[in-house]
């Protein structure tokens, strides 16, 4: 899909995510306006100082950051370059049968094209603070998921790639490679947000500055951010959260929510 590019960024230095992510990220964006806006997973530009688009053709682009919305993930920026290429028509991931077939496509000159099957779409809680609804789980895993486009049998945009998961046909099945995309639908009530202030509404809410994972109905904490609000409380790896309030808390979709 033409549509699709690829995307590095430097981090500023002595940046927090340097730890996990490394000072260069790269992935893939798509191109959703006429005006070269590219949407790609929040991550690949967190904390970016320098920011790149990179066509098929091998051209690179300089790039500015125009939004981060935490709540989603979703990233996006704005190519300060005329791409030339056409933006991608928008679908509803909403409408995707679990029978169609669907196209994976990663960016720049090294992007790629396969084909890709929908195994489950539910929620999903991340061991980062992070919840979605709808999110799409598909099938075969790629390794190069980040920011890559996620397109239905009418060549329309339906979800932006953020993870390779083992559980793709959900918790309670049997393990399954595959990759999470965020679903686009989440994209159309904050994209306007996205582009006036850098974030949704959503994106203002409660944090704890913790990583937690869940296992057998029990929420542990893993990683404390420092300056947190956890951090200065006191919580530490090894702790197990046990309700917020009155709220039991077991699963990680359920500490998410009731924070």
């Amino acid at each position: 899909h033409a549509s699709v590019v690829g995307l590095r960024s430097l981090a500023v230095e002595n940046a927090r995510s340097t730890s996990t992510l490394g000072p260069v990220h790269q992935g893939s964006g798509v191109v959703i306006t006429e005006d070269d806006l590219v949407l790609t997973i929040g991550y690949l530009i967190l904390e970016a100082e320098q920011l790149q688009l990179i066509t098929a053709d091998g051209r690179e682009l300089p790039a500015r950051l125009v939004g981060y919305d935490v709540a989603t993930g979703f990233g996006l920026v704005q190519a300060l370059a005329p791409l030339r290429i056409a933006p991608a028509p928008l679908g509803v991931a909403e409408e995707v049968a679990p029978d169609e077939a669907l196209m994976v496509v990663s960016g720049g000159e090294d992007g790629e094209v396969s084909v890709a099957q929908l195994l489950s779409r539910r929620p999903f809680a991340g061991y980062w603070e992070y919840m979605v609804e709808g999110a799409l789980f598909t099938a075969p895993a790629r390794a190069d998921h980040s920011g890559a486009g996620l397109f239905n049998t009418r060549g329309e945009l339906v979800g932006i790639g953020s993870l390779l998961v083992r559980d793709a046909l959900g918790s309670n099945a049997p393990p399954r490679n595959g990759n999470m995309f965020v679903p686009l639908d989440l994209l159309r009530p904050i994209l306007a947000d996205l582009r006036t202030r850098g974030h949704s509404q959503l994106s203002q809410r409660a944090w704890m500055g913790v990583n937690c994972i869940e296992a057998e109905g029990v929420v542990r904490v893993v990683r404390i951010n420092s300056d947190s609000p956890a951090e200065v409380a006191g919580l530490e790896p090894g702790n197990r959260i046990v309700r917020i309030d009155s709220t039991e808390v077991k699963t990680l979709q359920v500490l998410w929510k009731t924070l």
